[in-house]
C-alpha cells in the first residue's frame, strides 16, 4: 500500500508504483488521503505522470495538524484492517516525504504491526518550528525500512540510533520523475503562451509560514521581487495559501507594481517543469524545488534559514538567503552577471532511485519457497 497526501507526493510515488508493477508478483494499492485537494489532480495529471488513478481516495481535506493527522489515522486503519481481513493482506506500507499523511499512515500501520518503508528518510532541518520536521522525526522512529535520497539522511539516522541494515541510500525519486518528463516539458508551448523566452526570466514560489504569515516580512519580499522584476521578468505562480495571505494583509498592490511581474495561478506539473527547467534563476522556499533546480542546473535562491536537503547547497545550485531582501538582491546580481556558483548533480540522482527501491522491497518481502 502506497500513501500520498499532497500533490508533490505523487511525483515521488509515480516512479515507485511503475517500478513495483513491473514485477508480476506485486500488487499495489495507491491511497490518496486528500490532505491537499487540488483540482489539477485529474485525469490529465495522472496521464502526465503515467500512473493509475488512486485505488482509494479518503477525502480527508483541510484542517489543523491534529485534525488532519487524526482523520488520516482513522481512515488508513480502516483500509489496512479491510485489506488484512482478506487474502491480499498488506505486506508493507510505503510512505513518502514529510506531510501529515505520512506520519498518520505510519502510526496506523505501526500499531497494526504492518511494516513501514519511508522514502526520503533521514532528512533533517534541525528546526522543530517546522511541522514537517516533527513528521520526519516521528515517521523515521517507527519505520522498518529507510530509503535515503542523500548521504546526510543516512548519517542522521545512524546518529539517531537506527540500525544501518535498515538504511538504504537509493537516490532521489523526485529526480526520477523530473528526468523522465523534462524533455517533453521543454517542448511545450507554455513559455510562448505567457510571453517568455528561455533563460530570460526568474521563477518565484513562496508558501512557508516564515515567509508569508507575517505582514511586514511578506510585504518586504513582494516589494523586493517586484523591484527585481524591473531587471529580469519574474514569473510567480501564486500558491493558494500565499494568495490568501496577500489578500488578508492588503498587499495585492505589491504584485502589480512591476510591469515585468507575471502572476499565474498554480500550474500543472509539466507546465511548471517547462517554466523551471528553462529559467535563469529560481527563488523559492520549497524543498522539492531546491532538489529539482539542482538536477536542472538552475541557480536557486532559497528563502529559508535552514534546509533538510543540505546537498543542494554543498554540491548543488542552491544558496540559503533566509528572507533577507539584501541577500536576495546580492545573489541575483551574481546570477545575472554570470558569477553565481556552478553546482553539480549528486550521485545516485540518476533517474533510477525507484528501480533500486522496488528491487529492495521485492527482495525483502518475497514469499519463502520453503
Amino acid at each position: 500500500m502506497i500513501v500520498a497526501g499532497a500533490r508533490p507526493n505523487f511525483m515521488k510515488v509515480a516512479p515507485i508504483i511503475n517500478q513495483l508493477e513491473s514485477y508480476a508478483e506485486v500488487e499495489t494499492t495507491l491511497v490518496h488521503t486528500g490532505q491537499h485537494y487540488d483540482k489539477n489532480l485529474s485525469t490529465v495529471f495522472f496521464e502526465e505522470l503515467e500512473i493509475k488513478k488512486p485505488d482509494i481516495s479518503l477525502g480527508v481535506g483541510s484542517g489543523s495538524h491534529a485534525q488532519q493527522t487524526a482523520a488520516v489515522m482513522v481512515a488508513i486503519e480502516e483500509q489496512l484492517l479491510l485489506k488484512n481481513s482478506q487474502d491480499n493482506a498488506v505486506d508493507v506500507l510505503i510512505v513518502v516525504g514529510d506531510v501529515n499523511s505520512t506520519l498518520a499512515a505510519s502510526l496506523a500501520a505501526a500499531k497494526l504491526h504492518v511494516p513501514i518503508a519511508h522514502v526520503e528518510a533521514g532528512l533533517r532541518s534541525r528546526d522543530r518550528m517546522m511541522p514537517e520536521e516533527i513528521n520526519r522525526l516521528a515517521t523515521d522512529a517507527i519505520s522498518d525500512m529507510h530509503f535515503c535520497s542523500e548521504p546526510a539522511g543516512k548519517e542522521n539516522l545512524i546518529a539517531e540510533g537506527v540500525d544501518s541494515s535498515k538504511i538504504h541510500l537509493v537516490g532521489n525519486v523526485m529526480i526520477d520523475t523530473l528526468l523522465k518528463q523534462v524533455n517533453l516539458a521543454k517542448k511545450s508551448s507554455f513559455l510562448s503562451k505567457v510571453g517568455l523566452s528561455a533563460e530570460r526570466y526568474g521563477v518565484v514560489t513562496l508558501h512557508r509560514p516564515s515567509n508569508v504569515d507575517h505582514p511586514a516580512v511578506l510585504e518586504s519580499i513582494l516589494t523586493e521581487i517586484a523591484d527585481l522584476g524591473n531587471e529580469i521578468p519574474m514569473v510567480f505562480p501564486v500558491h493558494p495559501r500565499t494568495r490568501s495571505k496577500i489578500e488578508e494583509f492588503g498587499l495585492s498592490k505589491a504584485l502589480t507594481d512591476s510591469k515585468k511581474m507575471v502572476i499565474l495561478e498554480p500550474l500543472g506539473y509539466r507546465d511548471f517543469l517547462c517554466l523551471t527547467s528553462q529559467a535563469k534563476v529560481i527563488i523559492t522556499d520549497s524543498g522539492g524545488l531546491q532538489e529539482e533546480s539542482t538536477a536542472l542546473g538552475v541557480p536557486c535562491l532559497t528563502m529559508r534559514s535552514n534546509t533538510e536537503r543540505p546537498i543542494t547547497c554543498t554540491e548543488g545550485t542552491s544558496t540559503l538567503i533566509g528572507n533577507s531582501a539584501l541577500k536576495l538582491r546580492q545573489q541575483l546580481e551574481l546570477v545575472i552577471s554570470g558569477k553565481y556558483k556552478k553546482g553539480s548533480c549528486p550521485a545516485l540522482w540518476d533517474g533510477r532511485a525507484a528501480e533500486r527501491i522496488a528491487r529492495i522491497l521485492v527482495t525483502a518481502f518475497k514469499p519463502s519457497t520453503d
